[in-house]
């Protein structure tokens, strides 16, 4: 299969249809959690934002809800440390809070394999290089993930973004969806956002004096 015709055809299809084979094997699961979300804590189930796709169009991403809804309590902001349920700690090591993300895959937007895509506030500070990540789908896992998920630095997480948008294969597919089970069922590298030393990405670019390349 080449590698042309596997990105334009072959992919969108095998997509497409783990996604809905996924989303129908795990509907009894999906049930308890969302039963679990709604039980524990106020808010929806899904948590849904404003991300960047292919071509840098704006689409909105579906996971299951791992944080409380308010953000600060006796006018003081919680962190995300503080912030993350039980339930949501649980959904994010186990890594279910993704699979919502199926609903993405279906609609098109979205791909298994793929960089991870990212809020529309960091577009503005993409360097040329780095914009390229949004050549092709964002995806729920991607080189990056597996290659130390949210422990690399920006930079690093980017080089590896426009390795895999560069070497797109179905080789390379099958050997990122084989490290990120592992990854899964290890449960290395859970990191949760706002607790690491990985400033956001806009913020980090602001320190740096920068702001905004394209």
């Amino acid at each position: 299969m080449s590698e042309g015709l596997y990105e334009k055809y072959f992919k969108r299809v095998f997509d497409f249809v783990f996604a809905v084979i996924l989303l129908l094997l795990t509907a009894p699961i999906l049930i308890i959690c969302a039963t679990a979300i709604k039980l524990e804590s106020k808010g929806p189930i899904l948590f849904k934002q404003k991300r960047i796709g292919k071509n840098n169009q704006e689409f909105l991403i579906y996971k299951f809800r791992t944080m409380l809804v308010e953000t600060e309590k006796d006018g003081k902001a919680l962190t995300d440390t503080e912030r993350l349920t039980k339930v949501g700690r649980f959904l994010r090591k186990t890594s279910l809070d993704e699979i919502p993300q199926c609903i993405n895959i279906i609609k098109g937007e979205m791909s298994f394999i793929g960089p991870r895509p990212l809020p529309v506030i960091y577009l503005p500070y993409y360097t040329d290089y780095e914009i390229q990540r949004h050549n092709v789908k964002p995806g729920i896992s991607g080189l990056a993930q597996v290659n130390g998920r949210n422990d690399l630095p920006w930079e690093e997480r980017f080089r590896y973004d426009v390795e895999y948008v560069n070497n797109l294969s179905f080789k390379l597919d099958t050997q990122i969806f084989i490290r990120t089970i592992q990854k899964v069922l290890k449960r290395e590298n859970i990191q949760i956002r706002g607790t690491t030393n990985i400033k956001d990405f806009h913020i980090y670019r602001q320190s740096q004096g920068k702001e905004g390349f394209s």
